[in-house]
């Protein structure tokens, strides 16, 4: 008897369609839009990301939704003009975090300066969102953002995050100034298309619980010599976890080979640059001490 998957046709074809406009860069610009030309490198649009978040989910709401994703994801951002402001209120716009138990006391203070822009379930809206959102190249120090699934919050705390890890890479700016937009365009398609790992959308037998992916969420910060991209794990491997740790390694290899770009035993560490390395939450938190694995 042959297995048959229990995603939903359109959500296989929503992992499509990310997939080919990534590779065919038929992603849509506005060819009036200028105002982040004239900005000095660092500097940002006073308050951007409140102020457009009605025209946000105004441009989504007029969208008809024809590629639903397996799941809805939620964007955050924050940045130094953001930290410690009273953004005016919309419906797009997170308020306050209460502790909850997904949730603990401990992520509160930090994520007070976290916004919630969004959350969007299909291909039109992500589209709709990344049209009318700023460019990595054109954040500021300090600023990130946070693509995470719709129950996740992005905080190690969070308990589908407690116990997993992250892939990243660090790029220095002055040599990846140019490529980091697509970088990181190809790490959210990568994402919500659900092929950092493929369990979601590979055939699986009927019965039984429902896979659990094994992303949480992607991150992207820009520093002021350099940018990072990062993958968040709802797992990391112990060293008994062969399993585990081989399921890990293919999410690193496809973020370094068929999302970055790079071949597969290039070496990138280097100024201001490391290899695509993968630690987990609970070993970052040594300082450096943690064991890593690179891909």
């Amino acid at each position: 008897m042959t297995s048959t998957s229990t995603l939903p046709a359109a959500a296989l074809n929503a992992a499509r369609a990310a997939l080919t406009v990534a590779i065919n860069d038929n992603a849509v610009e506005d060819p009036k839009d200028d105002s982040q030309d004239n900005l000095e490198d660092g500097e940002i649009q006073e308050l951007d990301m409140a102020a457009h978040a009605e025209e946000i989910r105004t441009d989504i709401l007029i969208t008809m939704k024809q590629h639903p994703l397996y799941s809805t994801w939620t964007l955050w951002f924050d940045s130094p003009n953001t930290k410690n402001r009273n953004l005016p209120q919309t419906p797009s716009v997170a308020t306050p975090f209460p502790a909850t138990p997904a949730t603990p006391v401990a992520a509160i203070g930090w994520m007070e300066d976290i916004k919630k822009v969004i959350n969007f379930d299909s291909v039109e809206e992500f589209w709709g969102l990344y049209n009318n959102t700023i460019p990595p190249s054109k954040l500021p120090a300090k600023a990130n953002y946070y693509l995470f699934k719709d129950d996740i919050i992005p905080a190690w705390e969070d308990d589908a995050n407690k116990n997993g890890g992250k892939w990243s890479i660090q790029l220095p700016k002055d040599k990846n100034k140019k490529v980091i937009d697509t970088m990181w365009l190809y790490t959210m398609l990568a994402a919500i298309g659900e092929t950092f790992d493929p369990i979601l959308t590979q055939p699986h037998p009927p019965s039984g619980p429902a896979p659990e992916g094994l992303i949480t969420g992607v991150v992207f910060s820009s520093r002021l010599q350099f940018y990072r991209i990062s993958i968040w794990t709802r797992l990391a491997p112990q060293q008994e976890d062969d399993g585990l740790r081989q399921r890990i390694e293919a999410i690193g290899k496809h973020f370094k080979i068929q999302v970055l770009g790079f071949g597969e035993g290039q070496k990138l560490g280097g100024p201001l640059a490391t290899e695509v390395e993968f630690m987990s939450h609970k070993d970052s938190e040594k300082k450096g001490k943690g064991k890593k694995i690179i891909v």
